[in-house]
This record gives structure tokens, sequence and C-alpha cells, in this order.
């Protein structure tokens, strides 16, 4: 096993954490030095906020634990490709690397749709490597949205059998 696999597999951990708890199954770590110093899982639902994405989580324990928002040296492993908030907040904290497990041909911005991360225009560019253990995280989150819809589906139909009952 790689290291970039190895470090995938923490980051696949933190996605089925988010999984768990019911949120959309995302995770990531970031490396330095070869040793983890931050994890982040999504819990948008449970903080109420737009911000609380894995990568952006993960991106504030790495600072706090470094004590400085430039994350040069680091590398971030994260098993879904961010999206365009995430990839400026990569950018903006210099960090060198990021690994992506599958990518988002909906909401991408390492790529699929543009790729925030390469952009010449800006004054940092992120190395990127795609598709590491890229079959587990895309099969996390083809899981998830199959089991939410399955779970939207009874929970209309329990629905429907109360309206009924009420009305006779």
């Amino acid at each position: 096993m790689t290291n970039d696999e190895k470090f995938m597999k923490k980051a696949i951990h933190q996605a089925k954490r988010a999984a768990a708890i019911g949120e959309i199954p995302i995770g990531c770590v970031i490396v330095s030095g070869g040793k983890i110093i931050a994890r982040g899982f999504n819990r948008r639902l449970h903080k109420h906020s737009t911000l609380a994405h894995a990568e952006i989580e993960a991106i504030d324990r790495a600072s706090r634990k470094l004590g400085d928002w430039r994350l040069e040296g680091c590398t971030m492993y994260v098993t879904l490709e961010p999206c365009q908030m995430c990839s400026g907040a990569l950018v903006q904290s210099r960090i060198d690397r990021v690994v992506i497990g599958t990518m988002n041909p909906k909401a991408g911005c390492a790529g699929s749709l543009l790729n925030i991360l390469q952009m010449p225009q800006f004054n940092h560019q992120v190395e990127i490597t795609y598709g590491v253990c890229e079959k587990e995280c895309s099969a996390i989150l083809s899981d998830f949205f199959a089991d939410l819809r399955i779970r939207v589906k009874e929970e209309k139909k329990l629905r429907q059998e109360k309206i009924s009952s009420e009305n006779p």
C-alpha cells in the first residue's frame, strides 16, 4: 500500500463518520511530515452551516495546530473533489498538494467543472493527484445516496398513509 492509499483510507474513515450521523460522506485528512495533523468530515447539517465542509474543518484544525494560516508543506487527502469554496480555501491556505479520491462532475472545482487549484492567475497553484482509492470513495457516496432515496421514499409513503387515515 502506498502512502497516498494509506492516508486516503484515513480520509475514508472520516467520510464514514459523516455517514454515520446522516451527513454526506466526505472526509479528509491533512498530512505534514508524514503525520496526520488534522481531520475533517462534513457536518453541515449538524452545525447548520454552509461552511462545515470536511476540507474547511480540516484546514481550520491544521492552521490551529501549526499556528499559521499557511499550510505549506502539507498534503490534503479528500474523498471527493473539492467544491469552489473548498478549492478557494486550499489555494488561500497555500497547501502544496491535494489527493482526490473521486471526482464530482456536478460541483467539483479541481478539474471537473473548472480547476481553481491550478489557475495561473492566482499566486499559488496546488499539485493534484486524482483517483486514489477511487472505487471505495465513489461507493461510499453511491451507497449513501441510494439509502437516502429509499428513506425519502419511505417517509413520503408514511406521510401519505397518515393523510389518508386522517381523511377517510
